[in-house]
């Protein structure tokens, strides 16, 4: 394998989605939000007492209602407002902390191959002396190291944000916690792959940037179950259950790296040309 030729590529690749703006404004919008905006938003919320009073009912059954393990780790903040505020910014943002790698890869990779043809650039792809399975880990890695980047300066201004933000309620730095680090370093990058090797094989199908970003939706949606699942207490994230989601994870993107690189052909492109 010629790991030169696989980096030139990726070189080039990234060059290009620096230039495209419809790759470039969901990569910035998407972390700003969900690492930014949403942290923020809520410690200005929760801060307020006011506001807190109108459900102090509803926040003690929810309380009653959370695991043990859960109510120990909260039972050293005294007031319902830091309780609240450290369970939203600990447990309840992990799950869509995962979109931004997803959302990283997603992108970049559905612009993988369709993009080439849209502009005009896949027939130069094709003649390239590097090997199938070296173009098709170029386009993996295109997508995968940026995801790999954010996600991680991501994680680091979210613990900036939070704790800034939170300190006048919360009156201690808390993160990150064991569940964040199990969540960044193991689930993240398994998560960003999943989302990559699944757009790659999309992106060499379809025929447009646009249809290969809206299959990118459907990447999103076990993230979407687990929020919702959390919000209605049906389950809570823990780094036990983090450990085992992204093994789970990385054995699914082992089954689809295998399946694309042995499927991937550049003749089948050829033929969409």
């Amino acid at each position: 394998m010629n790991w030169r030729a696989i980096f030139a590529l990726v070189r080039k690749d990234l060059s290009i989605v620096r230039q495209s703006k419809a790759v470039m404004i969901p990569i910035i919008m998407v972390p700003v939000i969900l690492v930014v905006v949403l942290p923020l938003g809520a410690s200005l919320l929760l801060g307020n007492e006011a506001m807190m009073a109108d459900f102090t009912d509803d926040m003690a059954v929810f309380f009653d209602n959370l695991p043990e393990s859960i109510r120990d780790e909260i039972a050293p903040y005294q007031s319902e407002s830091q309780q609240a505020l450290y369970l939203l910014l600990v447990y309840q943002f992990a799950p869509l902390f995962l979109i931004v790698p997803l959302m990283m890869a997603n992108v970049i990779a559905a612009d993988s191959f369709v993009g080439e043809r849209e502009r005009k650039t896949l027939e130069a792809l094709i003649h390239t002396p590097a090997t199938d399975f070296e173009i098709y880990a170029s386009k993996l890695l295109t997508a995968w190291i940026p995801a790999l980047i954010v996600t991680l300066a991501g994680s680091v201004l979210y613990g900036l944000v939070v704790n800034v933000a939170a300190y006048p309620i919360i009156e201690r730095v808390f993160f990150p916690t064991a569940l964040w680090v199990v969540l960044i370093v193991w689930v993240a990058p398994a998560a960003a792959g999943l989302g990559l090797a699944a757009m790659v094989l999309v992106s060499s199908r379809v025929n447009t940037f646009q249809e290969a970003y809206q299959l990118s939706g459907l990447v999103v949606l076990p993230v979407v179950f687990l929020l919702v699942g959390q919000f209605a207490g049906l389950l809570y994230l823990s780094p036990a259950l983090l450990i085992v989601g992204g093994l789970v994870l990385w054995g699914i993107d082992g089954a689809l790296l295998w399946y694309g690189a042995r499927s991937f052909q550049r003749g089948e492109l050829i033929a969409r040309l």
